[in-house]
């Protein structure tokens, strides 16, 4: 039985952090996943400086209506995608009734995609959780019916470092963090930086991006056209010719960061495993066998405070709860098997439909 699902990302076009358009790969590619439905979390305030200092991106960009696009025609699908408000919440009782209308249909499809589940739909926040908090505000009894639970990747595990998504709309944090809603938290920075490690914190590098060579020939074209900033306006023909080598030799020397994965395991139900020769892959639950090392990517049940920053603080509990966050045993162990499991599932990513070799 597959998991529906919706994800809330600050994708742009052209990107602003190129690992949303690596990341939202997965919502496509994995089995026993059901994207029902995109909200791209755009802020358009034209800020070169976000509150504390942290350097923004004044742009020009866009919501990533482009590569969302690709992607439905990579994979012959429709899921639905629209933009959620372009500025800040004022208030955390704020329902931004006020928007241009344009920017009301992410928080509309939001709210119509869980009240027409048939079973409760996991929410999945790689942005700043605007349009999840707007969208509680407006319709509270939607998710208190059809919220399986808010996958949450955004914080620190500490509230001291300004982490990014928290900055991109601190009042939204404190929204969703003060209703009684299953959240599980997958904390991006540590006390230190944001390219930092803890045991709670999600962040890994991937040493190069060499891997997409090996990618079906659409997807790799994808991300070419994404990670090599290509200005080409017809971004459906991209997908069916080969780029430029020397972008695509610039796109595979790339460190990449990341901080998505944690969240695509827990929710497709999968385990990062080292097989008995040494090798390591994300495989499902049930393929997990006798002999594997299972590297741990678990959720542990916590307490949460919301802190008037947006930042939070959590504690382990024994008991059970509503509020769980990610936790890892070696980030040193996780971050090498990630670096060769990672690559291994998107290169087995197949897209159905004739695609130009």
């Amino acid at each position: 039985m597959s998991v529906p699902v919706v994800s809330v990302t600050d994708l742009y076009h052209p990107p602003e952090d190129p690992g949303d358009n690596v990341d939202l790969v997965m919502a496509y590619g994995l089995p026993g996943v059901e994207l029902r439905a995109v909200i791209l979390d755009a802020l358009q305030e034209k800020r070169d400086l976000v509150d504390g200092g942290v350097p923004g991106y004044p742009g020009p960009r866009d919501p990533g209506i482009v590569p969302v696009s690709q992607l439905n025609a990579i994979f012959g699908r429709d899921v639905p995608f629209a933009v959620a408000p372009f500025r800040r919440m004022r208030a955390v009782d704020d329902t931004m009734d006020d928007a241009p209308a344009f920017q009301q249909f992410g928080v509309d499809l939001l709210i119509r995609t869980l009240r027409e589940s048939p079973e409760p739909v996991h929410v999945l926040s790689f942005g700043s959780a605007r349009p999840i908090a707007v969208a509680l505000n407006r319709a509270p009894e939607v998710f208190a019916e059809k919220l399986a639970r808010l996958h949450l990747c955004a914080g620190t595990t500490t509230p001291t470092y300004p982490e990014w998504n928290v900055l991109q709309d601190p009042i939204a944090m404190i929204r969703v963090l003060s209703a009684d809603l299953p959240v599980a938290l997958y904390p991006c920075a540590t006390e230190e930086s944001c390219y930092a490690y803890d045991e709670h914190n999600t962040f890994y590098w991937l040493d190069s991006l060499a891997w997409i060579a090996g990618m079906h020939p659409a997807l790799r074209r994808y991300l070419g056209y994404a990670l090599g900033r290509v200005a080409r306006p017809d971004w459906l023909r991209v997908l069916e010719e080969e780029l430029p080598a020397d972008v695509m030799a610039g796109v595979y020397a790339r460190r990449h960061a990341v901080w998505e994965t944690a969240v695509w395991i827990q929710v497709s139900g999968r385990r990062i495993v080292r097989r008995p020769d040494g090798t390591h892959r994300i495989v499902p639950a049930g393929d997990v066998e006798p002999g594997d090392h299972v590297v741990r990517n678990d959720l542990v049940p916590c307490r949460v405070t919301p802190h008037e920053t947006g930042l939070y603080s959590f504690e382990l509990v024994d008991g059970p709860s509503r509020t769980s966050v990610f936790v890892r045993d070696d980030p040193a162990e996780y971050e090498r098997a990630l670096n060769e499991a990672l690559p291994h599932l998107y290169q087995s990513f197949r897209p159905p439909g004739p695609w130009p070799a």
